[in-house]
């Protein structure tokens, strides 16, 4: 069996965003080009410099070495100093004081090391080397004639200013990177506009949209859009229809109810029930096909929309409280499938209860509805097939309590799809019966 390296745990830390992960495509490469130049170029390259041009003064210290090993005393080494040290551009100091212990360089003086390595490995004796800053070397000898000193320019061991490169590479790095990001974040606006385009559009709102960018950015516009435009009609063909059906069913049914209340009799009574309970399932059949082709998308404020669900229920005698109204603002919603939705839910607790509460809390994130009852509730197994259309769900909620065919919670469920949110059913806490939650998102 064949073995496969995974690389899932690298998905923990790669950015989320697009922005990200682009920028992450633009940095890597330039961080890597930059290390591989540094260790290949800037390492080798000047480090061979370094070790040519050291090379070039070990020469000129043997030299003026040998020439103070060979001074019969003292005396004539000033000669050597003159005819030497002078010419080779070598500052000798003999004797000399106050040896250091050991040698001395700044730990980032990458060159430095290439030279104290050079000069050891090249000269024999050799004591201190000090590095002290970029402007000179002083090395410690030990002569015939006593300790000496050699100072002369860091620039003949070592390139000057080495990290004019670095520099240089540092800012046409971020100089292309920014020009870059520049030209990537103008390909990157067309696919966030899509996908903003798309996110309220599936929250129940159409905002303008042109397709823009590269081809296949405009490809995938065109194509939103003509799904969109499809989707559009095809509601625009429901409401008409259901328009019609609404004329022509309501009209017969009302005929008929109207003869039946001109007939007299004991037999008459359940005729006219039953007139009523076809204009129930009527209703039902429509609520549930018109879903959201009602109204437009407005700004709405949830707390006052609760208010007036909450007048319209006590007006109708109906055992609704108010539970937690809290925050405040404006959110883009279409009040009247809203509203039916909410009142759907507390017919529907009404009808399996005797309490029902309304509850409604805004967030700067979310919108959420919940209306509670103390019914028998729905079994959370139970809770997929309850939002089903024309589902009877018997031992969760006594269907002999009325008429109907299954479409309260399905209704209320393609509403807060059409809004872009949920549909969350569970168990109220003190009420003990249904929680049904509307979380819209804002």
């Amino acid at each position: 069996m064949a073995y496969r390296m995974s690389f899932n745990w690298l998905k923990d830390y790669m950015p989320r965003s697009l922005y990200g992960r682009a920028a992450l495509i633009l940095i890597l490469p330039i961080i890597t080009l930059q290390l591989g130049i540094s260790i290949v170029f800037i390492q080798r390259h000047f480090e061979r410099v370094t070790e040519q041009m050291t090379a070039s003064v070990v020469l000129d210290l043997e030299f003026l070495l040998a020439g103070v090993n060979n001074a019969a005393d003292l005396a004539m080494t000033g000669v050597v100093d003159e005819t030497i040290a002078g010419p080779l551009e070598l500052t000798m100091t003999l004797p000399a004081r106050d040896m250091p212990a050991e040698s001395f360089r700044r730990w980032y003086d990458f060159s430095g090391r290439v030279v104290e390595r050079t000069l050891r490995a090249s000269i024999d004796g050799i004591g201190p080397v000090i590095l002290p800053d970029d402007r000179r070397v002083e090395l410690w000898f030990d002569t015939d004639h006593g300790p000496m000193t050699v100072e002369f320019l860091r620039r003949r061991v070592s390139a000057p200013n080495p990290h004019q490169l670095l520099v240089w590479m540092v800012f046409l790095s971020v100089l292309m990177t920014v020009i870059a990001y520049i030209y990537l974040r103008n390909q990157l606006r067309p696919i966030k506009r899509l996908a903003a385009a798309s996110t309220e559009y599936g929250r129940g709102r159409v905002v303008p949209y042109h397709p823009a960018g590269a081809n296949e950015v405009r490809a995938a516009g065109h194509a939103f859009l003509d799904m969109r435009n499809r989707i559009e009609r095809q509601t625009q063909t429901r409401t008409m229809m259901l328009a019609g059906v609404s004329h022509d069913l309501r009209t017969p049914l009302t005929r008929l109810r109207l003869g039946l209340g001109m007939l007299e009799g004991e037999d008459v009574e359940p005729l006219v029930k039953d007139v009523d309970d076809m204009q129930h399932l009527l209703d039902g059949f429509l609520d549930f096909a018109r879903g959201d082709a009602e109204g437009e998308a407005e700004l709405v404020d949830p707390i006052a929309l609760a208010h007036t669900v909450l007048a319209d229920a006590a007006r109708l005698g109906q055992a609704v409280t108010a539970g937690d109204l809290t925050g405040d603002g404006e959110v883009a919603l279409r009040p009247m499938a809203i509203r039916r939705a909410v009142e759907n839910l507390i017919g529907n607790g009404l009808r399996y209860g005797a309490e029902a509460r309304l509850s409604v809390v805004v967030t700067p994130k979310a919108v959420v509805f919940c209306v509670e009852d103390d019914g028998p509730g729905i079994p959370a197994d139970q809770h997929e097939n309850a939002v089903r259309p024309f589902t009877r769900l018997d031992p969760a909620r006594n269907q002999d309590l009325g008429s109907g065919v299954g479409l309260g919670l399905a209704i209320v469920e393609d509403i807060a799809r059409a809004h872009g949110g949920v549909l969350r059913l569970g168990e109220s806490e003190d009420l003990g019966g249904l929680k049904a939650e509307i979380v819209l998102g804002r």
